[in-house]
């Protein structure tokens, strides 16, 4: 059964030197008016005990553009700054939530910028979009189309280290139903493979990161030696974002490759509950279990279970799936299990394990079980 979703579609596009010139400046004041906000929610509740509400800080802004200081607010949409201090709500809901942190400052040193523009900021018609104050329409590259008849909620344009730009496009899409399979697999993460497979097959880790490293040490050798606020320094920060963006957009790519196709072919994925970040601070690990992606890779096969009725089955991050023998009828668990040692013997019914088949089959039979 086909379902309606909320989809963003996301394009390259390129600005003219005008259109530039208004997103940077708008990126500049959506960082202010978002530190500003802050920094005043954050005295207030110091010195009061006051909660502020998204009406509040709305009523700042508007006080804001009214004082000679803080005039050049009114030179860009003011939607976009409205829609940073709703962003920042949402992100104070989940720090009382206790389900985030509290809410941090934007540094000028973040190569990231972005700013949305919701549907009364923006005009998409006959395929072209064309943002508030600006005179021209995008340059986008239609890559792939919108789905018929879309008609945009809300518009993300965004620019990373390297200068490229982005378009974010939020609309109603319809996935259409994938026929019911009744397979499930067990899918245990790892760093020599992606991912092991309870079928016994094994996914490459293209180990994008190992593969640019050289290119992007000298790169960043590169940058040390340029002054500090020069203009040689700002293009050697861009090469350096560069290597990093290859190394993103590729792993990207292959991860979404990889999970598409193990939702499409399963009924049911189960995967353990990993905590990547208590798993980063081994020094000796971190830079592999961050070119692998784990964190990305759960969280596509999170959104793309639910796009087509598929269901993700959590294993608790305690199971001792590499040390239980997975063959029927056997209860033995090893009492220890190094990482070095790939394969193992049974010593109550002589089975020999591969250790990541045998984990991928017990994460699968744990899944299945809770489920």
């Amino acid at each position: 059964m086909s379902q309606t979703v909320r989809r963003a579609y996301k394009y390259r596009f390129y600005p003219t030197p005008e259109q530039a010139e208004l997103l940077n400046r708008t990126f500049g004041c959506v960082r202010l008016v978002w530190n500003k906000a802050l920094a005043e929610r954050t005295r207030r509740y110091k010195d009061h005990g006051a909660r502020t509400s998204y009406v509040d800080t709305a009523r700042w802004l508007t006080e804001w553009k009214r004082t000679g200081e803080l005039d050049f607010l009114t030179e860009v949409s003011n939607v976009p700054l409205q829609q940073t201090l709703r962003a920042q709500q949402v992100a104070f809901n989940s720090f009382f939530a206790k389900r985030t942190g509290y809410p941090k400052f934007k540094s000028k040193k973040n190569t990231r910028r972005s700013a949305t523009f919701a549907n009364n900021a923006f005009a998409f018609t006959g395929g072209e979009l064309k943002l508030a104050k600006t005179r021209e329409p995008l340059a986008i590259v239609w890559h792939r189309p919108l789905p018929e008849g879309a008609d945009p909620s809300s518009v993300t344009v965004s620019c990373d280290g390297s200068d490229r730009w982005f378009v974010s496009i939020l609309v109603q899409d319809t996935i259409a139903a994938v026929p019911l399979t009744g397979v499930a697999v067990g899918v245990d993460a790892g760093l020599a493979h992606l991912m092991t497979l309870s079928t016994g097959e094994k996914i490459t880790n293209p180990r994008y990161e190992r593969r640019d490293r050289a290119k992007l040490a000298r790169t960043q050798r590169e940058l040390s030696r340029k002054q500090k606020g020069s203009a040689n320094r700002d293009k050697a920060r861009k090469k350096v974002a560069k290597v990093h963006a290859r190394i993103a957009d590729r792993r990207r790519d292959h991860l979404h490759k990889v999970t598409t196709r193990l939702v499409r072919e399963n009924q049911a994925i189960a995967i353990e509950d990993l905590t990547v970040r208590n798993m980063l601070k081994n020094h000796s690990l971190a830079r592999a279990i961050s070119d692998v992606a784990w964190t990305e890779l759960r969280s596509m096969l999170e959104y793309k279970t639910a796009w087509y009725g598929r269901e993700l089955l959590l294993v608790d991050r305690w199971f001792p799936s590499s040390r239980l023998c997975s063959t029927p009828g056997c209860t033995h668990q090893a009492p220890s299990l190094p990482l070095n040692v790939r394969e193992w013997t049974c010593p109550d019914c002589g089975t020999v394990h591969d250790r990541d088949v045998n984990a991928a089959t017990n994460i699968l039979a744990a899944g299945l079980a809770e489920s």
